[in-house]
């Protein structure tokens, strides 16, 4: 199976050549390797560039663990562009490989040199473009304006899209969403046959890829044991509203274990620097400001969160959801949770505020669109209570409500807009028609 990865391969193409460094980064095996490697390659040599134009390293490979080595690494990249005249495309595969290690032309011991000194000398060169992937957001993600001094470009690698699944899977929309809710989109899986060696490799995925990269890049020594509880909480509460201290009071309840806020909001940023789970924050509609804390947290690939428990819990709703906010965030929006307030009163007739949630409030740049995830709105009670936060939001953007049942695009009285999953998943521009 070969996945054309169009979206990753056109912003390679628009890159080309422009002087910065592409910094390729994402999950762990969720094809950055092949998008670089294989297609982009092939691209080149289609569009007339010789093979020894371009040099290749995988350093996450035994025979290049020499130039994990900044010295060595940058020699041998060098000599492999011996002709001035010509011009060379470097790659340089999981480049968080490269340690550290003490300036030895200095005396001050703590100057280190890096990768970055590396790929930085090398973008000076005239007659090179520098391309490297790794999967250490806070080496390659939050740190690129930074570290790279403004001189290089992210470009972010998701597991497949729903879409990209489709291109490629032999049956219709309904069995490929099933199939894709419970599987996800890691590329080696829809290269399996059977339950067992899909569970199997994203079990393994977890246990000897990524939770062993967050213990070895923190030296986590001791707390291996609350790390696997906290997955799988995170994976048993997506589409919930938690935050520390809530995850704290579990693990106090229910094991019995002792582990302070702070503990658990650091591991969670580990989490999310490994590119496993993304949060969304509240926002407040009405009031136009952001609510620090609860906070939704998903998982970067559904298939991922259901192996983590045993694929037991395949509650469709909260799934849909965090598959539509995995998609809205690859095709480049910002995403949160939206809140509205709305005055009622109780039994007691008194007057009282509640919070109606906006599942998910999309922006990029002056776009903005209101979106609700819902199984189903064949009960009139169940679309009135679907509805009742966008019907109060007091503006004129776009609103949304994605449903699981086979429904075609209508808009009601309101000016809100029903769409099947299946539909807004595979057509992107239906969300701004």
């Amino acid at each position: 199976m070969q996945y054309a990865r169009k979206q990753y391969m056109d912003q390679l193409i628009r890159k080309k050549d422009n002087g910065r460094i592409k910094v390729i980064t994402g999950l762990r095996r969720s094809g950055k390797t092949y998008l670089l490697f294989t297609l982009y390659r092939q691209y080149l040599l289609d569009n007339g560039v010789e093979e020894d134009q371009i040099v290749g390293l995988a350093l996450d490979e035994i025979d290049n663990a020499k130039y994990r080595n900044p010295f060595e690494l940058n020699k041998v990249v060098r000599e492999r562009m011996p002709d001035k005249n010509k011009h060379y495309y470097v790659f340089i595969d999981e480049i968080q490989f490269v340690t550290e290690i003490p300036n030895p032309y200095v005396d001050d011991p703590n100057e280190k040199l890096t990768f970055i000194d590396v790929v930085l000398g090398l973008m000076k060169l005239p007659n090179a473009d520098i391309y490297v992937t790794g999967s250490n957001s806070k080496m390659l993600s939050s740190d690129i304006p930074t570290q790279f001094r403004d001189r290089g470009d992210e470009i972010r690698v998701y597991p497949l899209s729903f879409a990209e699944v489709y291109e490629l899977y032999e049956g219709d929309k309904r069995g490929a969403w099933r199939d894709y809710y419970t599987y996800g989109g890691m590329p080696l899986v829809w290269t399996m046959e059977s339950h067992e060696e899909k569970n199997r490799y994203l079990q393994n995925l977890f246990n000897r890829t990524y939770i062993k990269d967050v213990l070895e890049r923190h030296q986590i020594n001791n707390d291996e044991e609350i790390l696997d509880i906290l997955l799988n909480d995170l994976a048993s509460g997506i589409g919930s509203l938690t935050n520390p201290c809530r995850l704290s009071n579990t693990f106090a309840a229910e094991r019995h274990i002792r582990i302070a806020p702070d503990t658990i909001d650091k591991y969670i940023r580990f989490f999310m620097e490994a590119f496993l789970i993304q949060k969304a924050a509240r926002y407040d509609v009405k009031r136009r400001k952001y609510i620090k804390t609860p906070v939704k947290y998903y998982y970067s690939d559904p298939g991922l969160r259901n192996a983590r428990l045993g694929f037991r819990q395949l509650e469709e709703t909260h799934l849909m959801e965090n598959v539509l906010y995995n998609d809205l965030i690859r095709r480049g929006f910002d995403v949160d949770v939206g809140v509205v307030e709305q005055n009622a009163r109780d039994e007691l007739r008194k007057n009282i505020r509640k919070q109606l949630e906006v599942d998910f409030v999309v922006n990029r740049g002056d776009e903005r669109y209101y979106i609700q995830s819902a199984l189903s709105i064949s009960d009139p009670e169940n679309k009135d209570q679907v509805i009742a936060s966008l019907i109060r939001i007091p503006d004129s953007f776009k609103k949304i409500v994605v449903v699981r049942d086979y429904v075609k695009p209508w808009r009601d009285n309101n000016g809100i807009q029903y769409v099947g999953i299946e539909d807004f998943l595979l057509d992107e521009g239906l969300i701004s028609r």
